[in-house]
């Protein structure tokens, strides 16, 4: 029966996000002719059958959000063709609420970026799912995917919570880090193609040690927040923290295809103080080490506070757990482990991630991976030109580890 329920403390908390509409998305796209609206929706009836989650509707109350529960909704009546390119939508959603009373999700089928292209993105209110959901969603149409488990999806994991070994104290500040500040204060986001031997080369950069994908992502954000610092400020002083956001999946095993929000940011620090790129590197090593632990007592204090008055958990928040020296940086890593990797015969190249407008002075780093390569998704709330910017910098950072590999 349709009924409601009140949104937990994370979700709460995003729908409460001051910086503009917590919209957040994963866009895919394929090579080949797009197939029709008609033909996605069937697709989409198909593989995401019986599924709660996508049919919630996000209420406004006096004092807290609630979710409107009951009904699987009609999936395929989400699907949008839109003529706009990535760039030009997320334009658009940056300042665009989703409007109320409706699932707050959409699949967008939009041109590509460039001719014999197409992109699928999948854009949701943030409060509804998070990146996890959204790759075991988009799997699922791909060739030879099954559909979403309709059980999987509504088994709610557990209550432990998986945060970084030796990770700062709740309230813990650091060194904020000024934006380049070259543009008009507004949201953009930019989109960069990493070229493959880029990344490979920076993976090679400290000899005899395995580096991952992430280290190197963490490591090269680092550099970029180094640059910045030495920009504004001069030579970063070693003993001073910088500290990283990175979201970490909250999700025990067997429960994978859960739909939701299932998720914790955690800070590491920014080896911004060491000047040789492969020495931040090998400092990124293990950063993302993580432990499985019950909730802390300040933890569930704060968050039971928050939940009861969420409006004064909202000033904390910004005062506090978003100001740029709490976090100077955020990077999310997506990547999409594929059963298929062609959507009706039309082949997957690439994979973008569309985060949240990021609170005021801080930069969100995106990496979107498929076995066709990775791309970077740069976020600021200071301009295009900063985030083009930082873009830019953050390539700088690979090349310089891909020439210190290279340098016997």
């Amino acid at each position: 029966m349709p009924g409601s329920m009140p949104l937990p403390f994370l979700e709460e908390g995003m729908a409460r996000w001051p910086f503009g509409p917590p919209n957040a998305g994963v866009c895919l796209d394929f090579g080949g002719t797009p197939p029709t609206a008609a033909e996605l929706r069937a697709l989409v009836a198909e593989r995401w059958a019986r599924l709660p989650r996508l049919g919630r509707r996000l209420l406004s109350g006096p004092r807290r959000h609630r979710w409107a529960t009951g009904e699987d909704g009609d999936p395929a009546g989400q699907v949008v063709q839109d003529d706009v390119t990535l760039p030009e939508a997320v334009d658009g959603w940056f300042r665009t609420p989703f409007p109320e009373g409706s699932p707050p999700w959409n699949l967008h089928l939009l041109r590509g970026a460039a001719d014999g292209e197409f992109s699928l993105l999948f854009r949701m209110h943030h409060s509804l799912l998070d990146g996890r959901s959204l790759t075991t969603l988009l799997r699922a149409l791909l060739d030879g995917a099954p559909p979403v488990d309709a059980a999987a999806a509504v088994a709610e994991p557990r209550t432990l919570r998986r945060t970084a070994v030796g990770g700062p104290g709740l309230l813990t500040a650091g060194l904020a880090v000024p934006p380049p500040g070259k543009g008009e204060r507004r949201p953009a986001f930019t989109v960069v193609r990493l070229p493959g031997d880029l990344l490979r080369g920076a993976r090679r950069a400290v000899p005899g040690q395995p580096v991952t994908t992430n280290e190197v992502f963490l490591a090269a954000a680092s550099g970029v927040l180094r640059s910045c610092l030495l920009a504004s400020a001069g030579t970063p002083d070693a003993s001073e923290r910088v500290w990283l956001s990175v979201p970490v999946d909250q999700r025990p095993p067997g429960h994978g295809e859960f739909l939701g929000n299932a998720f914790a940011n955690v800070r590491v620090p920014a080896p911004v103080g060491l000047a040789a790129p492969a020495a931040r590197l090998a400092a990124c090593a293990g950063l993302l080490t993580t432990e499985v632990r019950p909730p802390r007592a300040a933890e569930r204090l704060f968050e039971g506070v928050a939940g009861a008055f969420p409006g004064a958990g909202q000033v904390l928040a910004r005062a506090r757990l978003f100001a740029p020296a709490y976090a100077a940086a955020a990077c999310s890593y997506v990547h999409l482990r594929e059963c298929g990797r062609t959507l009706a015969g039309r082949p997957l190249r690439r994979v973008t991630t569309v985060p949240m407008v990021p609170p005021a002075d801080t930069v969100t780093f995106t990496l979107g991976g498929c076995a066709r390569g990775h791309t970077l998704g740069v976020a600021t709330n200071s301009g295009a030109e900063d985030a083009e910017l930082l873009a830019e910098s953050f390539l700088h950072e690979l090349g310089l580890l891909g020439r210190t590999a290279r340098t016997p």
